[in-house]
């Protein structure tokens, strides 16, 4: 089939009079800001902070039955821990109906739409028959044989009507897509869609289309699920005499089943993912690389600016992506040891505080230097309030199996509480110190370092795995050091 010869075809530099982008992120506030949406903001974001252009946030809220402020609140609270800013908004669709009429009206006048004053069992009625006969189960016209007249007198004797767009009835629709190339569907695929329900709310298309015009957007990146709705609004486009923005339909996300992402695959709610303990940066680099890839060279760990410097439509892959998790934990590892401890604190602190535990030293510097201890082993936030939990209080419980592994036998306990007393007459207590006084300790005792390491370890940390065990020592203090170790024969 060849292009419509009416269908404006945008080329992949369309700009706003200003001669920059303008892009938006458009949720429908029905759920939480999901993985799926989060990439989609992130794609919208990088873009405009590549271009210098504008990053729009419009809540599409007209659902009344299933919106919720809960949901708006939820969208915001993403968007923000991802980091995302937005330059306009956000605007509310519930707030801009008569713009959305304003537009029907047009189509209306222009001859592009028609009253519908089939009824819901009609409608049905006809589907369940198009079906039995294995006709597509699509609108029939009956409405778009009425006259204009008829539909205007039917209207004013107070009928309630719908508002439908009446599609060509030959030839395609196809425009030129930003990451999929050329993309056409023949115009009898196409029904006669509603643009107002009977009791005057717009549907997606009219309002997404009203507000994009509105919105001087010249970009519109989405998922590749708005496929299928994208023929509609380009023919809403035509009807409303204006230019269309680029299109750029993203990839899905996809489960490790190679499945659409759900809930059966794990947390897909971005604030679940914080909750878990993952660091905002790791997620933002780990969500960039799911279906977009930057110039060869560049590596995997990407901070903001070399995102924003790399990001382009042309790096958008057209196949599925796979969500894998523990990828996004090995970002998480990543960006965890390399953040500045001072950068790392007040994201701890969060943790310290969903898990009530306050910190036993406060000391700025005692903190900073532990949480520099601690982070090469971190997996998540998570651990610097549950594994690592003993380096700021003594109320921790000791990992059984540790336990049981490093701690079951009676003359090792009895061994630590003796080394314990001398770390309590020891003067300068470093690491260094703390080294040779247990290898010493060992040898007098005809017993392997290790023993008494692995021991130690598990008696003052709860644990049977953490960094150098004398370090470990010099952190935690010689009078928590010698308390715990005293402690060891009740292990």
């Amino acid at each position: 089939m060849s292009l419509n010869p009416e269908t404006p075809q945008p080329s992949t530099s369309s700009t706003h009079p200003s001669g920059r982008p303008r892009v938006r992120f458009a949720p429908s506030p029905t759920g939480y800001l999901h993985v799926g949406g989060a990439r989609t903001a992130l794609f919208n974001w990088l873009f405009a902070r590549h271009t210098g252009g504008t990053f729009i946030l419009r809540i599409e809220d007209t659902d009344l039955e299933r919106s919720t402020d809960a949901m708006v609140e939820g969208i915001l609270q993403g968007m923000r821990w991802l980091g995302l800013d937005w330059d306009e908004g956000p605007f509310f669709q519930t707030q801009r109906m008569e713009l959305y009429r304003q537009s029907a009206a047009r189509l209306l006048q222009s001859g592009h739409a028609y009253y519908c004053f089939c009824t819901k069992d009609d409608l049905e009625a006809r589907r369940t028959k198009a079906t039995a006969e294995g006709r597509p189960p699509k609108y029939d016209g009956t409405c778009r044989r009425l006259t204009p007249e008829d539909a205007v007198r039917r209207r004013a004797a107070g009928e309630t009507a719908a508002v439908r767009f009446a599609v060509p009835e030959s030839g395609a629709t196809s425009w030129n897509d930003a990451v999929f190339d050329k993309v056409e569907f023949a115009n009898t695929e196409i029904e006669d869609f509603v643009l107002l329900r009977s009791d005057g709310v717009p549907t997606y298309h009219l309002s997404v289309v009203t507000d994009d015009i509105d919105m001087q957007m010249t970009h519109v990146i989405r998922g590749a699920d708005h496929i299928s709705n994208t023929p509609k609004q380009v023919l809403l486009y035509q009807g409303l005499g204006a230019a269309m923005p680029v299109f750029a339909h993203v990839p899905l996300i996809l489960g490790p089943d190679k499945t659409r992402l759900s809930k059966r695959h794990g947390a897909t709610s971005v604030i679940s993912y914080r909750e878990e303990g993952i660091v905002p940066e790791a997620f933002r680099n780990f969500l960039a690389l799911l279906g977009w890839t930057p110039v060869a060279g560049s590596g995997e760990i990407l901070g903001d600016q070399q995102l924003i410097a790399l990001f382009s439509l042309e790096g958008i892959a057209r196949a599925d992506a796979v969500f894998d998790r523990a990828k996004l934990d090995w970002f998480n590892t990543e960006y965890i040891r390399a953040y500045p401890a001072q950068k790392l604190l007040p994201l701890v602190e969060d943790e310290w505080q969903k898990a009530g535990l306050e910190p036993e030293r406060r000391d700025p510097t005692w903190l900073l230097a532990t949480i520099d201890l601690l982070k090469p082993r971190a997996r998540s936030l998570k651990d610097f309030a549950t594994s690592f939990r003993a380096y700021f209080t003594d109320q921790f419980e000791a990992d059984p199996a540790a336990v049981a592994k490093f701690l079951k036998d009676d003359e090792v306990r009895a061994m630590l509480v003796e080394l314990g007393e001398q770390y309590a007459r020891l003067e300068a207590f470093t690491e260094a110190e703390t080294e040779r006084v247990l290898r010493d300790f060992a040898a007098a005792k005809n017993v392997k370092a290790g023993v008494l390491i692995n021991g130690a370890r598990v008696a003052l940390t709860g644990q049977g795995v953490a960094p150098s065990l004398f370090a470990v020592m010099v952190a935690l203090g010689k009078e928590k050091t010698v308390a715990r170790l005293r402690a060891a024969a009740g292990a």
